[in-house]
């Protein structure tokens, strides 16, 4: 009986040899091994062997079969370029059907059964806009895909060798960037709709650093970052301060004094004017001294003390009250106002802690008020990301002029997940740390991301106007599994592997260099990235993107581990060594490339998110399901210790702290607590303490946080809710309701 093949599409067909000698000929004629008419014979001669022991082979099986062969006769150079080969013709073959799946899935599925709408945890897959959004960035990804990458940078991205994040801006735009909110008010801005001024109060301020966050989030794939909070709002805390202390003037001599309404506006331009310095919080013993060098009446003189302690009581009780409500709008608004067509908010952060003038303290320590708060009905807010810097000598240790906030903000996260916190004494912080200067000091971005070396221009060093251009992550576990034990194996397959990245980050690279001032109103119009205020509108912006990074990424270290040497590093001292040395050696390599090119390569700890499921699905269908590997529905984050594995906080700790001082595009540690952490906020302290002196460089303790939907009580909720006694299910009279009203004041209004 004549041999048969099975199609892709179920059809049984002849088996024909003729087929397998053209697909090894196509590929020897694009390698470099020059096969002779007598290899083509014997190599398809072999692939008819091993085909004849398959009773119905498939035309994956053959395909397979094809590159065996090749690998095993030593001509790697063909197998190469068949496999390029043969990934190339499946992306033709199943891209444009795959897209019509996907339109059809985002059409008619909720965001509950399918992952490709809860990509981006930050969109509503569900609304209009959310889908709408998806269609574009499904079509794009196609786009690139089919018609931009080179084909073995697509091939690897489609196969799941690599993860090209953010593929659908990939011609459009960069991830992130940290904005300098103080040299941006200074002058007043434009959104493209209309010249905004410098702002005069607190509450201005707040409002304005969330247009200005939306607006940046429109001309972004990635985050916002404000790396300077508490020193830009101290600005507007300062005017608002001399402002109210102006108004409590104009009411002290107007109705104690009897001034009339000239009088006091006269007084009010000579103390502003004549005065050798201006009020400010914690100075006003100087300023008084100053108001008595004035040439006042005899009648204002003899009130002067009077006046000057009346205006600066009103002052800050007044000044603290807006900037209680500022932060609390700032919370609300960064929770609810919509970027990128209604689409989603702004993924914001705020970095804070080493301001410790009176006006920055004041601000912190309402954000952190607000915060404790929480929304409109309780809720915790999710945005901003609040990162506290911790720093000896300012905030650290009991003296420290901010050490009261560093403990009101460990009470904050124990109850509301935030702030998180960043250590700028970690030695690879510490190394660009200058006192007195801010622009030194490291922050970062939502999940984890830093930028703060400029291999470009080292005496750049700095925070403000800069972020990542692009990153890619490596799938670290497919390469474990591939080197079946071979460390030496393992190591040139993620050589390669890297040399390809490197190549895709350049070809972006090359794209959005390409880009002009005018692509972005406001990101390089408006000055917010660094030096674009040197560019014209038609100017192009690749010499001011190379302040920025270009990273690699990596995913599921503990799983590769694990491929390599049965271990994962938190169950063995030798796989912990072998970890090390494998993002020791990917950031050698980095900086290597960094050297080399002028440009900021970098190593990034990828976060999981929904990459870590992408991968493990597409290799379990590759290799099964490999115990310790495979076995689960995610690869574990970066370098972190697998979730599921039993281990004591300080131990994890102490593993996971080498590894941010590879990973210099960012990372972090987290600690998973269970039960209320808020009643034991010694321990709390306790591991922040520790992620600190083991060298972590940023750090987050993740508790849980359950929240009684009727009384609104926020806490650990077990059978029972503390305040009201209600099961999950029971109602609970209206009496109680109001009795719990009475007895609790300062929560949100009990729904009843």
């Amino acid at each position: 009986m004549e041999k048969q093949i099975q199609k892709r599409n179920g059809d049984l067909v002849p088996f024909d040899s003729i087929k397998i000698l053209n697909a090894i000929h196509r590929a020897g004629t694009a390698s470099e091994d020059h096969l002779s008419p007598a290899d083509l014979s014997y190599l398809t001669q072999k692939v008819c062997d091993a085909v004849e022991d398959i009773e119905i082979p498939t035309v994956e099986q053959i395909q397979d079969i094809v590159e065996a062969m090749l690998i095993r006769y030593d001509f790697a150079s063909t197998a190469k370029a068949y496999i390029l080969y043969r990934a190339e013709h499946a992306k033709i073959r199943n891209t444009e059907s795959d897209l019509m799946n996907i339109y059809e899935r985002l059409t008619y599925s909720s965001a509950k059964k399918e992952n490709i709408k809860r990509e981006n945890a930050n969109i509503d897959g569900d609304t209009a806009m959310g889908t709408m959004l998806r269609y574009g960035s499904e079509g794009s990804k196609y786009f690139i895909t089919n018609y931009v990458l080179p084909k073995d940078i697509g091939a690897a991205h489609t196969n799941g060798d690599i993860h090209i994040h953010d593929m659908d801006f990939y011609m459009l735009t960069e991830t992130c960037c940290q904005i300098d909110l103080i040299q941006l008010f200074k002058h007043g801005f434009s959104t493209g709709h209309g010249y905004v001024r410098e702002p005069q109060s607190i509450l201005t301020y707040a409002a304005l650093a969330c247009i200005v966050i939306q607006a940046n989030q429109n001309e972004m794939h990635g985050g916002q970052s404000l790396p300077n909070f508490d020193y830009a709002m101290a600005d507007g805390v300062a005017k608002t301060y001399i402002k109210e202390y102006f108004k409590a003037l104009r009411s002290f001599v107007s109705v104690r004094l009897g001034y009339d309404r000239a009088k006091t506006r006269s007084l009010e331009k000579v103390m502003k004017r004549s005065l050798p310095l201006s009020l400010k919080m914690g100075q006003e013993d100087l300023y008084l001294e100053a108001l008595r060098e004035l040439p006042l009446d005899d009648t204002l003189l003899n009130a002067l003390d009077d006046m000057h302690h009346f205006c600066v009581q009103q002052a800050m009780e007044y000044t603290e009250e807006q900037t209680r409500q500022a932060m609390q709008s700032l919370i609300h608004n960064l929770n609810t106002m919509h970027s990128r067509a209604g689409a989603q908010v702004p993924f914001s952060s705020i970095n804070y802690g080493t301001d410790t003038s009176p006006e920055g303290r004041m601000v912190i320590r309402n954000l952190l008020d607000s915060t404790m708060d929480g929304l409109g009905a309780g809720e915790t807010p999710i945005f901003p990301v609040q990162i506290f810097k911790v720093k000896e000598g300012v905030n650290y240790n009991p003296g420290d002029p901010n050490y009261d906030l560093f403990q009101q903000a460990i009470a904050t996260s124990a109850k509301r997940l935030f702030p998180n916190f960043s250590f700028l004494d970690a030695p690879f912080n510490l190394s660009y740390y200058k006192e007195g200067n801010p622009n030194t000091e490291v922050a970062y971005m939502g999940c984890r991301t830093r930028v703060l070396g400029n291999r470009h221009d080292p005496d750049r060093e700095v925070t403000y106007g800069r972020g990542n251009l692009s990153f890619t992550s490596i799938n670290l576990p497919r390469l474990g599994i591939e080197a079946q034990g071979d460390i030496d194996a393992f190591y040139t397959k993620l050589d390669d592997m890297m040399d390809l990245v490197i190549r895709q980050l350049l070809h972006r690279f090359q794209i959005q260099s390409a880009r002009k001032v005018r692509n972005y109103p406001f990101l390089m119009a408006q000055g917010i990235w660094i030096d674009s205020e040197k560019l014209s509108i038609d100017d192009t912006i690749g010499e001011v993107l190379k302040h920025g990074t270009l990273s690699v990424g990596f995913i599921g270290l503990a799983e590769t581990l694990k491929a390599l040497t049965g271990s994962h590093h938190g169950e063995s001292e030798e796989a912990q060594k072998l970890g090390l040395a494998i993002i020791g050696h990917m950031r050698r390599r980095l900086d290597e490339e960094s050297e080399k090119t002028g440009l900021n390569f970098t190593l990034l700890a990828t976060p999981a998110e929904g990459l870590s499921g992408r991968f493990v699905k597409m290799d379990q269908k590759k290799y099964g399901i490999l115990e310790g590997i495979t076995d689960r529905d995610y690869y574990t984050n970066s370098f972190h210790i697998p979730v599921y594995y039993p281990i004591k906080a300080y131990r994890k700790i102490e593993l996971e702290a080498p590894y941010h001082a590879f990973t210099n595009a960012g990372h972090i540690s987290y600690v998973e607590l269970d039960g209320d952490t808020t009643q034991n906020l010694t321990a709390f302290e306790s591991i922040i303490r520790y992620m600190k002196e083991q060298g972590v460089g940023y750090g987050s303790i993740n508790h849980p946080v359950d929240r009684d939907p009727v009384c609104g009580y926020t806490g650990i909720i077990d059978d029972v809710c503390p305040r009201c006694g209600r099961r999950a299910g029971e109602p609970v009279s209206i009496e109680k309701l109001l009795e719990l009203q009475k007895k609790y004041p300062d929560v949100p209004p009990i729904r009843i």
